[in-house]
C-alpha cells in the first residue's frame, strides 16, 4: 500500500506541474511554483523546509526561484557566492549534502552567511536537463541532519520526477524566445526594405546604391541601421512600419 500511495502522490505532483507548465506565462513563473511544490512536499508537520531553485542557461542571466521570502533571502547568498553547495552540485551534477553547516569547511563565506539566517543543514540536488542548461534544487532546514537517510532519497526521487516538467519548461522558453527574436528580425528587415525603397525613389538609384546610402547615414550618425531606416520611413508622415507575423 505504501508504494501505491507514493506512486499516486508522484502522479499527482507531475499532473499538477504539467498543468502549471501550460498555464505559466514564462519559465520564472513555473520555477516559483516548482519551488513552492517542492517545499510543501518535502516539509514535515512543524518542520518547514525552505526551497530555492537556480537555473543556468547558456548566455542567459541566472534565474532563481524560491518557496517564500525566507528562502529568497538565502538564495541571494547562493547567487552572490563563487563557491557554494548549489554551485558544486550544478558543476559536478551530483547531490551535495551538508548535514551540519557548523562543521562544514568547504565554503567559509557562504557558510557564515547562511548560518546567520539560522540554517543548519543544506541539500543541493541537480535536475536532469539537456545540453548546457543546468538547474539545482536547494533545500534548507533550521535543524541539523534534516536531510539524512530516507529523506535524502525522497528528495532525489522528487527531483527525478520533476525533471521532465522542468526540461519542458526550459524548452518552451527557448521556443518562445526564438519566436520573439524572429519577430524582431522580421520587423527590422521590413523597415530597412521600406527605407531602401524610399531612397531609390527619391534618388533614382539602384537598390544596392540605396542600401549603401542608408549604411553611410548610419555610420555618419553613429546610429543603428534600423533606427536610421525608421527615421526615413517616419519622415514620410506614415508612422512606423508594421510587420505582420503569426508565430
Amino acid at each position: 500500500m505504501a508504494s501505491e500511495s507514493t506512486a499516486n502522490t508522484a502522479t499527482s505532483i507531475t499532473d499538477h506541474l504539467h498543468e502549471e507548465l501550460l498555464n505559466s506565462s514564462d519559465v520564472e513563473e513555473f520555477l516559483d511554483e516548482l519551488a513552492r511544490v517542492s517545499a510543501r512536499n518535502l516539509s514535515g508537520s512543524g518542520d518547514e523546509v525552505l526551497c530555492s531553485i537556480t537555473l543556468l542557461r547558456q548566455r542567459k542571466a541566472a534565474t532563481v526561484a524560491s518557496s517564500g521570502a525566507a528562502a529568497q533571502s538565502i538564495s541571494q547568498i547562493e547567487c552572490q557566492s563563487i563557491d557554494s553547495p548549489g554551485m558544486a552540485a550544478s558543476v559536478d551534477q551530483l547531490t551535495v549534502h551538508v548535514p551540519d553547516l557548523r562543521e562544514e569547511g568547504r565554503w567559509p563565506e557562504y557558510t557564515e552567511a547562511v548560518l546567520g539566517h539560522g540554517i543548519l543543514s543544506v541539500l543541493a540536488i541537480p535536475f536532469q536537463l539537456e545540453g548546457e542548461t543546468k538547474a539545482t534544487l536547494l533545500l534548507y532546514s533550521h535543524r541539523s541532519g534534516r536531510f539524512e537517510g530516507r529523506i535524502l532519497e525522497t528528495a532525489e526521487d522528487f527531483v527525478r520526477q520533476t525533471s521532465l516538467a522542468l526540461r519542458l519548461a526550459v524548452r518552451f522558453a527557448h521556443y518562445s524566445e526564438t519566436a520573439a527574436h524572429l519577430r524582431a528580425t522580421l520587423k527590422t528587415r521590413t523597415v530597412i526594405d521600406m527605407a531602401v525603397g524610399i531612397i531609390m525613389a527619391q534618388n533614382r538609384c539602384s537598390q544596392q546604391e540605396a542600401f549603401e546610402l542608408l549604411k553611410a547615414a548610419s555610420s555618419t550618425r553613429n546610429s543603428k541601421l534600423r533606427n536610421v531606416a525608421a527615421a526615413v520611413v517616419n519622415a514620410l508622415g506614415q508612422g512606423p512600419a508594421e510587420t505582420h507575423y503569426d508565430g
